[in-house]
């Protein structure tokens, strides 16, 4: 007996089908190549509806590439540089409020195959989230720390200082990156690396996105903060992934990176311990890089690699007087 040649149903309309959640933010400046890396691995996720890339006033050309590359994609070419904080506001008003999640990325990262569907999914099993993060990983494949708690003044003292550069796994360091729980299952955390984080957009407009009152550091940690205070928490989910090479932006400009980073602590400091608590900070951290640039004008006066000695020693004078 002849058998009848079988007809598979066509899906209705929509079925199997991702509708787009997802709208991305990108801040760059001069990282023309990284950005279109970064684009191409996010516009291969089907979660993805809008793209938006605000560029801090470039000199390779950024803008013109992303717009000649990816026509799709939404570009805003400031005038100037503007900061993270103010160029990522920008890319939230412009990505509008259609889609429910926004998620921030810093140029250096590539989407490790798609962790947009373990991110969104982590924030629609638990509504009361304000954002999740990815582990993130060196361009080693090494793991990236990301994890944070709260932290606390003498944190502020120590972090990215030199005190830390000297005794780099100090114990309060080590707690504020979480070191003592192990980050293989999801989790609740304080605060998250802001190179990749996946927001719930009505967070984000609940407390007013980034304070642009940072030009750059701390300003992710500022936001979790105030989420935090509304009521909202943080995840970080480690079966997504997000590749990033850091820093390829500020170490183009290494003493802005000090002054900015010490300059955004310590009004972080200022909004959330207390005038005196920013004072003490200030005040300790131009102790440190004052000592710092002691020991660097002996090792010049002996005549120990000059050049370097007194690159350093501009370094460090200007975070005493600028921070």
């Amino acid at each position: 007996m002849s058998r009848s040649p079988v007809v598979e149903a066509e899906p209705a309309p929509g079925q199997g089908e991702t509708v787009p959640s997802v709208g991305v933010a990108i801040v760059s400046w001069n990282v023309r190549e990284l950005v279109l890396r970064c684009l191409a691995t996010v516009l291969a996720s089907p979660d993805v509806g809008k793209v938006v890339v605000v560029d801090n006033d470039s000199a390779d050309g950024t803008a013109d590439a992303v717009r000649a590359q990816f026509p799709d994609v939404t570009v805003i070419a400031n005038r100037d540089n503007r900061g993270f904080a103010a160029a990522n506001n920008q890319a939230f008003r412009a990505l509008g409020d259609a889609l429910p999640y926004t998620l921030i990325l810093n140029p250096d990262t590539e989407l490790v195959g798609d962790p947009i569907p373990v991110l969104r999914a982590s924030l629609e099993s638990r509504p009361k989230l304000g954002g999740v993060g990815p582990r993130l990983r060196y361009g080693d494949g090494s793991v990236q720390s990301s994890r944070r708690r709260f932290p606390t003044v003498a944190a502020a003292l120590t972090e990215s200082t030199p005190f830390e550069w000297h005794w780099p796994a100090h114990p309060i360091a080590r707690r504020m990156r979480m070191d003592d729980v192990p980050d293989d299952a999801p989790q609740t955390v304080d605060w998250l690396n802001g190179a990749a984080i996946l927001f719930r957009r009505a967070a984000l407009e609940e407390v007013g996105g980034f304070d642009e009152g940072y030009f750059l550091y701390s300003e992710e940690l500022d936001l979790c903060r105030r989420l935090a205070e509304a009521g909202w928490t943080m995840g970080f989910e480690p079966a997504a992934e997000v590749l990033h090479l850091e820093g390829k932006s500020s170490e183009q400009v290494v003493c802005e990176r000090h002054v900015n980073f010490l300059r955004s602590r310590v009004r972080y400091v200022r909004r959330f311990h207390g005038r005196a608590a920013a004072v003490l900070v200030r005040a300790a951290v131009c102790a440190m890089y004052g000592l710092e640039w002691a020991f660097e004008a002996v090792k010049w006066l002996v005549g120990h690699k000059r050049a370097m000695r007194r690159e350093r020693m501009t370094c460090y004078g200007r975070v005493v007087r600028e921070v």
